[in-house]
């Protein structure tokens, strides 16, 4: 609801008014030189006249109006004197009378109302273009919201038949009259948008209140319809995707969605229409993106490609989570390096708090599948009983291999063999596997012989 308020301020503060407003002064002389409307009176000359006097006193013109229509209800001016509350009420910051004023003239339709060919087109687009302006104001009721934003529809669509060469003032340029339809144009659709995802950006105030994810749910609801309605709004596409993320506790896979709607605002408009800091918003897509997918820059840019080009994700569309991404890996570990995957699964065991169970009630005395692995050692060095081995790396044993008899030779270090062995023993600190096995089931053992013991020189035999 922030957000949407920050929004009118900014497109209340267009300044057009000055470009679409004729003075009160202009018009009454203009409403004068009409041949139908004549005043009944003297007394309702000098009322008329009192209310372009106090155009500079919007408070004090309103009690002018008041007077007005109850001495002359029915005036040939009725018609003009609703146009000056209208504008007397805007100045006073009083939305739901312009709103309701507005409603009675644009029921009887305004161009009927404003047929003045020199004035008429003007009064049409200021009454549209007040009712716009003071649509989003706090106090209005769901009633006059929806008269404005009808209002501000056809604002937008007059905005193309009043704005053109014929009705320039001759005191306005070429370019400051674009700029001003071009202003006008904008207003008609912000005004639009932010009543379309006001439904959706309540739900989620209130969720961040309540913590109640039925709020985020019914927010993607209402901001999916207000997206539907404006597909290029970045303000539409950032609330759905901070509705689908909130929803990830409890459905995981809206995330991506999420992510996708986050991403297009952020590539569209990360000011959200010049009502956020574009920064802010930016970080968090980043930090969100990161923390569920993990840091993946050339991913994120190429989900940034992809949701500009679409409003909504495509059928199937899924981002990976990091957890994802791990188990692909470790599956694909296990593919590739399936007797050093089988290892590192065993160790983590052992290594875990609850190691030594699970050795004594698990793998002590169990067939192990055929491992792999580097000797380092072995003991004694030459006709070696037991075979250090490192599996996780080159130079670290981390499992010692009892043989069933000594070797011939003296085991060659950095070689990789293969075995199958039984575990019999189990150290945590320093960690170490002892398995008992058979010299003729270990692969590519390679030995050298052992040098020869020194020959003893014979004592001298005494003379």
């Amino acid at each position: 609801m922030h957000h949407i308020y920050r929004t009118f301020q900014r497109i209340a503060a267009i300044a057009v008014i000055g470009a679409v407003v004729i003075t009160g002064t202009a018009q009454f002389a203009q409403a004068q030189a009409a041949p139908e409307k004549k005043v009944k009176d003297q007394g309702e000359y000098d009322i008329f006249n009192q209310t372009i006097k106090d155009a500079s006193n919007p408070a004090q013109q309103i009690k002018d109006l008041d007077t007005w229509t109850q001495k002359y209800p029915e005036s040939d001016y009725k018609d003009d004197r609703l146009y000056y509350y209208i504008q007397a009420y805007n100045l006073t910051n009083q939305p739901g009378k312009v709103l309701e004023i507005g409603t009675q003239l644009m029921n009887r339709d305004l161009k009927q109302v404003f047929k003045d060919p020199k004035t008429g087109p003007q009064q049409v687009l200021t009454v549209l273009y007040l009712m716009s302006v003071n649509t989003l104001k706090p106090g209005v009721t769901p009633e006059q919201q929806a008269n404005g934003e009808k209002a501000a529809k056809m604002l937008g669509d007059y905005v193309g038949e009043y704005f053109t060469a014929a009705n320039k003032p001759a005191s306005t340029s070429d370019a400051e009259w674009t700029k001003t339809k071009n202003d006008v144009a904008a207003l008609s659709k912000a005004v639009m948008v932010n009543i379309a995802q006001r439904p959706g950006a309540e739900l989620m105030t209130k969720y961040r209140t309540d913590k109640n994810v039925e709020n985020c749910k019914a927010a993607e609801a209402a901001y999916t319809k207000a997206l539907q309605q404006f597909p290029d709004s970045a303000a539409i596409a950032f609330g759905l995707g901070t509705a689908q993320v909130c929803l990830y506790k409890v459905q995981p896979d809206k995330i991506s969605a999420g992510l996708f709607e986050v991403a297009r605002a952020v590539s569209m408009d990360p000011t959200l229409g010049g009502t956020a800091d574009p920064k802010q918003i930016e970080n968090y897509l980043n930090n969100t993106y990161n923390q569920y997918h993990g840091g993946d820059d050339a991913g994120l840019k190429e989900l940034k490609e992809m949701a500009k080009a679409n409003p909504m994700p495509p059928a199937g569309f899924k981002i990976k989570s990091a957890s994802d991404i791990a188990k692909e890996k470790e599956e694909e570990f296990k593919k590739t390096n399936p007797q050093l995957a089988l290892w590192m699964g065993i160790k983590g065991q052992l290594a875990d708090t609850g190691g030594e169970q699970y050795f004594e009630g698990t793998l002590k005395n169990a067939a192990v599948p055929k491992l792999k692995g580097t000797v380092v050692e072995g003991k004694p060095s030459c006709r070696s009983k037991e075979l250090l081995v490192a599996l996780s790396d080159p130079t670290h044993a981390e499992v010692a291999l009892k043989l069933d008899a000594a070797l011939t030779g003296k085991p060659e270090a950095g070689v990789e063999i293969q075995w199958e062995g039984v575990p019999s023993a189990f150290t945590k600190d320093p960690f170490m596997l002892t398995m008992d096995t058979e010299k003729a089931k270990i692969e590519n053992l390679k030995t050298t012989p052992c040098a020869a013991a020194p020959t003893k020189k014979a004592a001298p035999r005494k003379k």
